[in-house]
């Protein structure tokens, strides 16, 4: 596998992954509704983390982007 196809595979893995947390997401809403400090403030479940990873899972998923057609940011 060369590198390139070493970064696309971890690309479309985040990807996977975000998509999925957003489902997540959107099931817990439905199930649970979610305040304004549920999201940014959550000290429990699924939204604990929530925010960090998904921005950090989207700005990785940019800089292999970048990687992958030899651009920068």
């Amino acid at each position: 596998m060369s590198d390139i196809d070493a970064l696309k595979k971890e690309k479309q893995e985040l990807i996977d992954k975000m998509l999925e947390m957003q489902k997540q997401f959107i099931d817990y809403e439905h199930s649970h509704g979610i305040s304004g400090k549920d999201y940014w403030a959550s000290t429990e479940g699924l939204l604990v983390d929530y925010r960090q990873e998904y921005m950090d899972m989207a700005n990785r998923v940019v800089d292999l982007a970048h990687q992958i057609v030899g651009s920068t940011r």
